[in-house]
């Protein structure tokens, strides 16, 4: 059949997956092996055999997903597919709770409550039973929001998720109890739902009422589900019960890249699968479109270590590629300059920076480079995590030294004074007119304004700054004064994450250390703002800029080139997994998908010393993911010896010659330190060490 021609282009597992459209289906689809472009073709396939559309349902876990998935599909065949039903649990929930909430007593024009919404709810509960008292710590709102997430989505009681991650509030256990019946009762009498209920009450029906099962199998014949190694217990059970009456279910995902279970996702999902449907066929996608052999050979390398897991071997036709490489630095500012080098050679070779991607575990971890960066006039965007400047406690911070910088800084000094116990914005704006206002220079002003408000913080912070600001001591030595002052603050104001913050404030002290200006350390933390981009929008040549992302945020994306960053135990695996079995196993799939990201060429960073506050500098070691690779699958980067500055020969015949001092307009004068050939000159540039230029692509003026 001419409609069925897209078959042709399907490789034999994938074949196997698509016809199989009876009974139960396990595809396990390992990193770049067209997992989109296997269910695509499955939902062509069944229509063009007879099935109507409306008798499929795609679950996809973002709406833009299954309308691309379902669109392609209509593609292929050339026929309108649109009433094939695709989208997420939440939203097909809500939309088949519209027709049988009653059965719980709800009214179907239910309203939904956004998170925003449940969190504002469970703030008015929790004033409304006495719970917000100023003395006493009880969770906020948004804590309480996700106490209550947790226990829906992963299946457990109070007291263990209390237990498990909010052990400082197991004293509220029976206030936080008597919240939550509040809530569901609350709800439940003004005919609400929060995004939770919807899958919670969805599948409740599916289990309590036979007929809605068998009314749910007739109207959905066929279903599918991609990324199932990212469900949770609920959305796990709600396949369960949907696809009773058929069967016909066919679940996609890849154990390898399981790395949402702080979300709440169920890791054993995919392996549980044959167990609700015990005749499953299992279909392995092993053939990767992506990276070269090299690459995935380390991947296979790092996967073979798991401990629970479906075996497979990624291949590529693609079997030539550089080997990934791997480099020890000595300390974070050598990983950052050689990551910034290695970005500018790529550059100059034609690759851009749209191609490159900088990944790393924690977003602390880019702060270093994101300076570099700067310096170097090298674009960025970030995504996962917040960059350095925009969280709220490293802004606090630095408010502190901008005020000592510039006394006039009176948005820092806003910010600063509303930290203070006892002063509100009201007696904010009148310390902050006095000090506008006042002819003293800053160390008199601020005594004669503490004699006006006696708070003891404040008093206490206007001893401190008047200090620092008399002395001028070292930047090093003002950066301990500060945090020694503020630390107390930070504690109360941020207590619920305080533990995952302070890393925050860890990497800005580690970073202040290369510094001795404070001026010069606050300018170069003056990033320049970078649009926030949704990924999605990134779409390659769109914009030039560096990409710098979490790996979870980098997850279902690839690049030519990719940098793994801080490679050490503590940082990757984090220093939360190394107790944990499970979680280390988490960090393993993690790095995995780090590494599938690359398709040309990786690169991992190892810095063997890293900055620890009130330690100084330490010995890091390797992480444990990077020692069980077999040393054969990587090569150690080795800086290349650079030729005496006093050399004056012309290597390559291209004008240049080993020692002229030459111009170049990004950046600036700098001396030819060695002439490749006839179109590449590498040039130290003071500051900026090496860059390697391709002269097709660069203006250089000689100036000497």
């Amino acid at each position: 059949m001419k409609r069925l021609e897209f078959l042709k282009e399907l490789n034999p597992a994938q074949f196997e997956a698509v016809r199989t459209i009876e009974g139960p289906v396990l595809v396990i689809a390992g990193a770049g092996s067209g997992k989109t472009r296997t269910i695509t073709c499955r939902m062509a396939y069944l229509v063009a055999q007879g099935v109507p559309p409306e008798k499929i349902l795609l679950l996809t876990f973002t709406r833009r997903a299954s309308k691309e998935m379902i669109d392609r599909a209509g593609a292929l065949l050339k026929i309108d597919c649109q009433k094939i039903m695709g989208g997420t649990f939440h939203s097909v929930s809500q939309y088949m709770l519209r027709f049988y909430c009653h059965l719980l007593g709800y009214h179907p024009n239910f309203t939904i409550l956004d998170r925003a919404d449940a969190e504002d709810l469970i703030n008015l509960l929790r004033n409304s039973l006495g719970l917000s008292g100023k003395k006493r710590r009880f969770p906020r709102k948004e804590t309480l929001a996700a106490i209550y997430s947790k226990m829906i989505n992963q299946g457990k009681t109070l007291e263990e998720v209390l237990q498990g991650e909010y052990s400082k509030f197991i004293e509220f256990y029976s206030d936080i109890e008597r919240l939550f019946a509040e809530y569901v009762n609350y709800k439940r009498e003004h005919h609400l739902m929060d995004y939770d209920d919807l899958l919670l009450n969805w599948l409740k029906i599916l289990k309590d009422f036979p007929q809605v099962r068998e009314e749910v199998g007739k109207r959905f014949e066929f279903i599918m589900v991609d990324e199932y190694q990212d469900t949770n217990v609920l959305q796990g059970e709600i396949i369960k019960y949907m696809a009773e009456a058929h069967r016909n279910v066919m679940v996609v995902g890849d154990d390898s890249q399981s790395i949402y279970g702080f979300r709440g996702a169920n890791y054993r999902n995919i392996f549980e699968f044959p167990k609700l449907f015990p005749d499953t066929k299992i279909i392995k996608l092993e053939q990767n479109y992506r990276s070269t052999q090299p690459i995935l050979d380390l991947a296979n390398a790092i996967i073979t270590k798991s401990k629970i897991k479906y075996t497979k071997t990624l291949f590529t036709e693609k079997k030539a590629g550089k080997k990934p490489v791997i480099f020890y630095a000595k300390d974070e500012a050598e990983s950052s300059k050689f990551v910034a080098d290695r970005i500018l050679e790529l550059t100059e070779k034609g690759i851009k920076l749209s191609q490159i991607a900088v990944l790393f575990r924690s977003a602390f971890h880019s702060f270093d480079l994101e300076v570099e960066l700067t310096k170097r006039g090298i674009p960025f965007v970030k995504f996962g995590g917040l960059k350095l400047l925009e969280s709220a406690h490293v802004k606090d911070f630095l408010a502190f030294l901008k005020v000592l910088s510039n006394p006039r800084d009176f948005l820092s000094w806003n910010r600063l004074l509303l930290l203070m116990e006892g002063i509100g914005p009201r007696t904010a704006e009148k310390i902050i007119n006095y000090l506008r206002q006042s002819s003293f220079d800053l160390i008199t002003s601020l005594k004669h304004i503490s004699t006006r408000y006696s708070f003891p913080e404040f008093i206490n912070f206007v001893k401190v700054m008047a200090e620092l600001y008399k002395e001028r001591k070292d930047l090093s030595h003002i950066m301990y004064e500060i945090w020694e002052f503020y630390q107390p603050i930070f504690e109360r104001i941020y207590y619920e994450d305080a533990s995952k913050r302070i890393k925050d404030i860890e990497g800005l002290l580690a970073l202040s250390e290369k510094y001795e200006n404070l001026e010069e350390f606050l300018a170069d933390l003056s990033l320049e703002p970078i649009e926030n981009f949704e990924k999605e929008d990134l779409s390659p040549g769109q914009e030039d800029f560096l990409v710098l992302s979490t790996v979870h945020s980098a997850k279902g994306l690839e690049w030519h080139t990719v940098f793994i960053l801080s490679l050490i135990d503590g940082r990757f695996p984090s220093a939360y997994s190394l107790k944990n079995e499970e979680e280390l196993e988490e960090e393993r799939r993690l790095f995995y998908v780090a590494v599938t990201r690359a398709r040309e060429e990786l690169y991992l960073v190892v810095p063997t010393t890293v900055y620890v506050p009130g330690e100084g500098k330490t010995i890091a070691k390797v992480s444990q993911f990077v020692r069980e690779v077999p040393s054969e699958l990587l090569e150690v980067y080795k800086e290349k010896k650079e030729p005496e500055f006093s050399e004056s020969v012309d290597l390559g015949g291209n004008g240049f010659m080993v020692g002229d001092i030459v111009k170049h307009p990004h950046f600036g004068i700098g001396e030819v330190i060695e002439v490749i050939g006839k179109q590449k000159i590498k040039v130290f540039f003071k500051g900026k060490g090496p860059t390697l230029l391709h002269l097709k692509y660069t203006h250089l003026e000689k100036i000497i």
